[in-house]
């Protein structure tokens, strides 16, 4: 795995992603990244010429990122909230095209923080609305050269897709080709029993890879199975990127929707700094434990 490109998500220092955050990519090439992942959380608020442009100039490779709020929810009843939904994401696909993307990745079948007891009718009826929505943004996003990669999240922020049986059951289902999957370790951590048999699960319908820590903290400084991914992304003879998304607490309402309610390093860029130079070590070597 010595030739693996690593990325970092913006949201690592700032939300939303605008204008304003392209003077991070300067940085986060001298830190030694070769992708982006670019969140697309009001795509009015992106220019796609200047970001293109920026990402040019520092050789960066970006990853579009979705959000996914209960306006967007392709599972919802009300089909103006699945159109809204269908819409945010034809938004963002032309963006990924613009920037010469070739990766939209989330949990675009429902909305973030959807996480109920519902009965075995109404959770079907969900789940079918869902696969009917992700198969139409499939076919989007082949129109504009994209992979869409499902993304699982755990039970306390969805009770849709909590881990990669699922995933790949609902990725069975909507059966195209240009949807597939991607894999977040902070979520993983959390829902599954054994990582190296979850990625070998998704195999060759994993797209895009997340890291952080099971505390969501510099990748290296807790308890994730940093052995069984690296053995699990050989077994799939895995190609993406592997990023680090994490959060800064100073940015303000997502910091509270993912519950990071205080610095989880000395500072945003020694998380970043720390975490790829664990992250280099881990694919040159299979180093594990703390940086």
């Amino acid at each position: 795995m010595r030739d693996m490109r690593f990325g970092v998500n913006t949201w690592l220092w700032t939300s939303p992603f605008d204008s304003g955050a392209l003077g991070l990519f300067g940085k986060i090439r001298d830190m030694g990244f070769h992708v982006v992942e670019i969140p697309v959380e009001e795509p009015g608020f992106i220019k796609p010429a200047e970001v293109r442009t920026a990402l040019e100039v520092y050789g960066l490779e970006p990853v579009i990122i979705g959000a996914f709020g209960r306006d967007r929810d392709l599972s919802s009843d009300d089909a103006a909230v699945r159109r809204n939904g269908m819409d945010y994401i034809r938004s963002c696909l032309a963006i990924g095209e613009a920037l010469g993307a070739r990766v939209f990745a989330g949990p675009a079948y429902s909305a973030v923080g959807k996480a109920r007891s519902l009965p075995d009718a109404a959770r079907k009826a969900e789940w079918d609305r869902a696969v009917a929505g992700v198969r139409e943004a499939g076919a989007m996003a082949a129109d504009y050269g994209l992979m869409l990669a499902l993304e699982p999240l755990n039970r306390f922020e969805s009770d849709m897709v909590n881990n990669t049986e699922d995933v790949v059951r609902f990725i069975g289902e909507v059966d195209h080709p240009a949807v597939g999957i991607a894999l977040d370790g902070f979520h993983m951590h959390i829902e599954e029993a054994n990582i190296e048999a979850a990625i070998r699960r998704a195999g060759k319908h994993l797209m895009h890879v997340q890291v952080s820590e099971s505390h969501r903290g510099i990748p290296g400084t807790g308890q994730f199975d940093w052995a069984g991914l690296r053995r699990g992304l050989e077994a799939v003879r895995y190609r993406g990127a592997v990023s680090i998304e994490s959060f800064s607490p100073g940015c303000g309402t997502l910091a509270e929707a993912v519950c990071i309610w205080k610095p989880l390093a000395e500072s945003q860029d020694k998380f970043a700094e720390q975490g790829l130079r664990f992250l280099e070590r881990w694919a040159s070597d299979g180093a594990k434990g703390n940086n």
